[in-house]
Parts: structure tokens; C-alpha cells; sequence
């Protein structure tokens, strides 16, 4: 079994950098992708309220045997229009989350969305800083926050996201909101990693770069991640590809490899954009 790298975040927490994912993953399914995840060596596990699959992924914690201490669970919190969002508001869903995860405590919780237009992602963050004094959640971030949302957090707020997950794959590589996460301590952590498994993984130059190690296209595109400084968390329910993403440790890309790949960026998302963003 591979021994994954670790991050450690703004806070001093230490955060593996290669989790499982279980986004679209239904709840019955979450419990056997979970439990083979762990089975293969992964650590980290990445859910969400709204995958609505938090109970089937605690399920699967429960029956691992592994020290909860050993784990690394990432929930987030679907801020939706539905109410306004106070500190009641958060702490109930923080609440729900939790029992349904049948955990104390997470080890990262996050804000889904900033969904800017509605302006009370800083009322939000505040009470996630409470959540994180509270040591319920041992560290606290967002995703798909971009720089100017960022600044308001930490300006108004006075609290710097450890983690912030966003959109990052060859295709679209956020050089500058890495470099903006980069300058101020928070580390940055991709969703779809491998492109939603569409163009990216039939790239030709994946391809060829896959070819001379000997290994896959998504094995190329998470050692990319990981050389980048990435935290990544690729996402499949079959059981040899789980394990495959998880084997990526014995080979390495040259700084040749790495430049090409740097080279496919097309700007384009597969995503919403942050800034539009506000569905329910």
C-alpha cells in the first residue's frame, strides 16, 4: 500500500493529498465505493449535503475499522435560497450533516458555492469560524471561490479558507487563482480532476505521455495534479479504477511531461461559473 503525501493547511492540519470523491455517486453506492476506497488505501473521503449520499459514505466509515483519527472527512454546505442564512441556519445544516455522517466531527468543512449575487457567503463564513473554534470541524474552506471572494473572507471575516476546491483539470487550469491561493496559504484542491473523464483522458499528448510511463491517461493526469501541488480527489465506483488512481506513486513526470500538459489549458469550463452560479 502507497503512503500518500500529506498538505498541511493553513492551521496546521495535515490533509492527504489524494482523497476519493463521491460526487453522483447515490447513497446505496456510496457505501461500497467508500468501503473498496479503503480498502485500497485511500484516507481522505470527500462528500457533500447535496450528493445526498452522506449517510451511505458514514455507513461505510463506521464498518472500515479504521481509526477515526486516520481518516480525513470532507463535507460542504449547500447554502441554497431556500432561507436566509444565519448563524442558526449554518449550524443546523453543520448539525445534519454530522448525523448523518454518524461523526463528532469533520475534518474540513466547506461553503459549495460563494453564489455571489445573493452576498451572505462573509455572514456564513463567520459561523464557520465558530465551527472551527468549536474543534467540530478541524478546518474550515470553500469551493469554487474566486480571488475577490476570497479577499472579502479574510478582510471582513479576519479568516483565511484552508482549503479552497474548485474546478481544475488540463483543460482548465486556474494558474491564476492557484497562484492567488498559493500567496496567501490556502491550498487548492480540484474537482474533476480528470476533465469529468471526457476529452482530457483521449488527449493525444496524455495519451503519449501515459504511454511512456507505462501507465493510464488518469494515472498521468493525477501525477500532474500531485506535482503541481494539487490536492485531488478523482471520483469511480468500479473497483480496478479506484485502484488505479490510487497507484500513482512509482513513477514521476519530467519537467518536459509537465510543460505539456501545461500547454493544453483552453479556458473552458465544464462547470458553472462561480460568479452566475445560484441554483437550488
Amino acid at each position: 500500500m502507497h503512503i500518500v503525501p500529506s498538505i498541511t493547511l493553513n492551521n496546521g492540519v495535515a490533509m492527504p493529498q489524494l482523497g476519493f470523491g463521491v460526487w453522483q455517486v447515490p447513497d446505496a453506492g456510496a457505501t461500497a465505493a467508500v468501503s473498496e476506497a479503503l480498502e485500497v488505501g485511500y484516507r481522505s473521503i470527500d462528500t457533500a449535503e447535496i450528493y445526498e449520499n452522506e449517510r451511505g459514505t458514514g455507513r461505510a466509515l463506521a464498518s472500515s475499522g479504521i481509526a477515526r483519527e486516520d481518516l480525513f472527512v470532507t463535507t460542504k454546505l449547500w447554502n441554497t435560497a431556500k432561507q436566509a442564512w444565519d448563524r442558526d441556519a449554518v449550524l443546523r445544516a453543520f448539525d445534519a450533516s454530522l448525523e448523518r455522517l454518524g461523526l463528532d466531527y469533520v475534518d474540513l468543512y466547506l461553503i459549495h458555492w460563494p453564489r455571489a449575487l445573493r452576498d451572505d457567503y462573509v455572514t456564513i463564513w463567520r459561523v464557520f469560524g465558530e465551527i472551527a473554534q468549536s474543534g467540530r470541524a478541524r478546518a474550515v474552506g470553500v469551493s469554487n471561490f474566486k480571488p475577490q471572494n476570497l479577499e472579502r473572507l479574510i478582510e471582513e471575516a479576519g479568516l483565511t479558507p484552508a482549503v479552497n476546491q474548485i474546478e481544475l483539470h488540463p483543460y482548465f487550469q486556474q494558474a491564476e487563482l492557484r497562484a492567488f491561493d498559493q500567496r496567501h496559504g490556502i491550498a487548492t484542491e480540484s474537482w474533476s480532476p480528470l476533465g469529468q473523464g471526457k476529452d482530457v483522458l483521449a488527449d493525444e499528448t496524455i495519451g503519449a505521455i501515459a504511454a511512456a510511463h507505462g501507465v493510464t491517461p488518469a494515472q498521468a493526469v493525477i501525477r500532474w495534479h500531485l506535482q503541481l501541488g494539487n490536492i485531488v480527489i478523482p471520483k469511480s465506483v468500479t473497483p480496478a479504477r479506484i485502484k488505479e488512481n490510487f497507484d500513482v506513486f512509482d513513477f514521476e513526470l519530467s519537467p518536459e511531461e509537465m510543460a505539456a500538459i501545461a500547454g493544453l489549458e483552453t479556458g473552458k469550463r465544464l462547470g458553472p461559473d462561480p460568479d452566475d452560479f445560484d441554483v437550488d
